[in-house]
């Protein structure tokens, strides 16, 4: 990444080019403090907002993939770290923080085993967010003080990380498995030959470590946290 042209405001840190960011946030109270943060700490010249997946997915698709992304996890349309990881594959590997009122390490570990840049929580200073988007500039994860690496279940970090393998098509036909839809009916939903649809299910087992489409979705569900991810309100 690219620190961005123009000049910045004393003590701010550079924004990575190109120079706009999107918050994905239900919230519209939290989402105007989220803007006058990135705005203050980092100069960010264009701030958008999206109050669900869909809305952040078509923001992604209408232009220039964001210098970061700020996401919360509980969102109208998604929950958990699935919601992570179809930004992240629509995003051009854009950068993304999970900003969050729920800071059990269980979590935390899942969402950097599913691609996270950084982790803030919600009662955090200003000052958090502009030590995130250094450390993602060094190239390193922001965590929050008091987080233990590797504190969770193991197994399921390393469901994360399979997870995010999966290319574009794959996990949409994942998602469409976990529909129940069977490989004739998957391959008429996305004009593709039914052997293409035989072949990628293969693949995506592969990746996920897996013998069978039922425990693929077991897996996918696990993205979603459930037993773990507590609703914010």
């Amino acid at each position: 990444m690219t620190p961005h042209e123009f000049p910045v405001a004393e003590n701010a840190t550079p924004a990575m080019g190109p120079n706009w960011a999107l918050i994905v946030d239900d919230h519209p109270l939290f989402c105007d403090a989220l803007e006058l943060t990135l705005r203050s700490v980092a100069e960010f010249s264009d701030v958008r907002t999206a109050n669900c997946l869909a809305s952040a997915l078509e923001a992604v698709a209408e232009t220039t993939a964001p210098a970061l992304i700020l996401l919360d996890l509980n969102l109208p349309d998604v929950s958990g770290l699935d919601g992570l990881m179809r930004l992240k594959r629509h995003s051009n590997d854009a950068p993304i923080i999970i900003v969050s009122s729920v800071t059990d390490n269980t979590v935390i570990n899942g969402a950097i085993a599913a691609g996270a840049a950084g982790f803030v929580p919600k009662h955090s200073r200003r000052s958090a967010f502009k030590d995130a988007i250094a450390d993602i500039q060094a190239g390193k994860v922001y965590t929050p003080t008091g987080f233990v690496a590797g504190d969770g279940a193991p197994e399921e970090n390393e469901n994360m990380r399979r997870l995010t393998s999966l290319t574009n098509q794959q996990a949409r036909i994942l998602e469409l498995i976990c529909e129940g839809k069977l490989n004739k009916q998957i391959a008429f939903d996305l004009s593709i030959a039914e052997t293409t649809v035989k072949a990628h299910v293969t693949a995506i087992m592969r990746k996920l470590g897996v013998q069978s489409r039922t425990q693929a979705v077991l897996v996918a569900h696990e993205a979603k946290f459930t037993t773990v991810l507590p609703s914010e309100e």
